[in-house]
């Protein structure tokens, strides 16, 4: 079977195209440095939206237009359906009057033959005896029916005729209305195509005008970029990097802090100081480290009386367990026969007792 694509799944994929573009567009303007640093283009942001509003409503005025037309189709079919529904039923009235006025019974050819009242009316006739049967005036009654059944069949050439001039007249302005609807048609369809050339061709004079803002923008914007280039350059070969000027050295943080990246070395008074300040660092070595040896010798001498004591303790806490765990035992051995006596006290009260499948039927739905 062929795949059709359903109008919600076109709007998804459209919705979906339009969020994917938006995330582009904001991950660009994340991601560069000049928007994210300087600002955002609140000229832009507002075309951007004045723009959405006006494709809103001309998406409005669109489906507005469209309904109208599907409305007009709809009364004009239930305008054709209710004629043809009335046509058909003045056919099937004019059919039974004409089967009651000109196609009764006693006008069939049978009918002398189970007429009921034929002896009625044969009242004045003598019939011989030996001639049972004879009917002397056939001739007469078979040339008046003739002629009756000759003017019935006039008359119904007549009424078919008008009949047939009737369902032509009606055939024709059938042909008129259904005319006038498709030239109606032909009008809203070109009237559609024009209002589409006219937008395609606003459209594109749109397109137009962006490419060149967006043009003379970005040249404008590359002509800052050199500009902020050439400045930067400048500042680069003056700057206190490459003149190597000794004061640079110093961070903002004070005096006893250096910047890394403009540090040419010590001089001579630095790298004595430097010495001095290495065997000093020395010697408060030593002395720290003799004074952390004795530390670690009194420690060491009071974990060993603390593993002594909590040697202590711990036996004592577990003969206090022991007796614990025996009473425990002993109580949970009485309620487990307690709660054994109570199942099946309960077993015996309780024959009816719900399984799984009675709780399964709860929770199935998220309503």
């Amino acid at each position: 079977m062929d795949q059709v694509e359903l109008l919600s799944d076109q709007i998804a994929a459209v919705q979906l195209d339009r969020k994917r573009n938006r995330e582009l567009q904001r991950r660009e303007r994340i991601f560069n440095d000049r928007v994210r640093t300087i600002g955002l283009d609140y000229d832009a942001l507002d075309h951007q939206v004045k723009e959405r509003r006006e494709k809103d409503q001309r998406e409005a005025n669109e489906l507005e237009v469209y309904a109208d037309d599907l409305l007009c189709s709809d009364r004009v079919a239930c305008v054709l359906d209710q004629r043809q529904k009335k046509d058909e039923r003045l056919l099937n009235e004019a059919i039974l009057q004409f089967r009651e006025q000109f196609q009764q019974t006693t006008s069939r050819r049978e009918f002398d033959l189970n007429d009921p009242e034929l002896l009625k009316k044969q009242e004045g006739v003598r019939i011989l005896s030996g001639l049972t049967g004879e009917d002397l005036s056939q001739k007469n009654r078979l040339k008046k029916q003739q002629e009756q059944l000759r003017a019935w069949t006039l008359q119904q050439q007549e009424e078919l005729e008008r009949a047939k001039q009737q369902l032509q007249q009606e055939v024709n302005q059938y042909d008129q209305s259904r005319m006038s609807l498709d030239n109606r048609a032909l009008e809203l369809q070109k009237m559609e195509e024009q209002y589409k050339r006219s937008a395609a061709i606003a459209t594109k004079d749109f397109n137009r005008a962006l490419a060149a803002e967006i043009a003379h923008r970005r040249l404008q914007e590359h002509h800052e970029e050199e500009e902020n280039n050439q400045t930067d350059i400048l500042n680069q070969l003056n700057g206190d990097l490459l003149m190597e000027n000794p004061e640079q050295k110093v961070s903002v943080l004070g005096l006893s802090r250096l910047r890394r990246d403009c540090y040419k070395g010590m001089s001579p008074e630095e790298l004595q100081q430097y010495k001095q300040y290495q065997l000093q660092q020395a010697e408060d070595r030593k002395i720290a480290a003799m004074k952390q040896r004795e530390k670690e010798l009194q420690e060491h001498h009071e974990n060993m009386t603390s593993a002594r004591a909590a040697l202590l303790l711990e036996r004592q806490q577990a003969r206090i367990n022991k007796e614990l765990r025996r009473s425990l035992d002993n109580t949970n051995t009485q309620l487990a026969r307690t709660y054994d006596a109570r199942k099946e006290h309960l077993q015996d009260l309780y024959t009816n007792i719900p399984d799984e499948r009675y709780f399964s039927q709860f929770n199935t739905s998220s309503r």
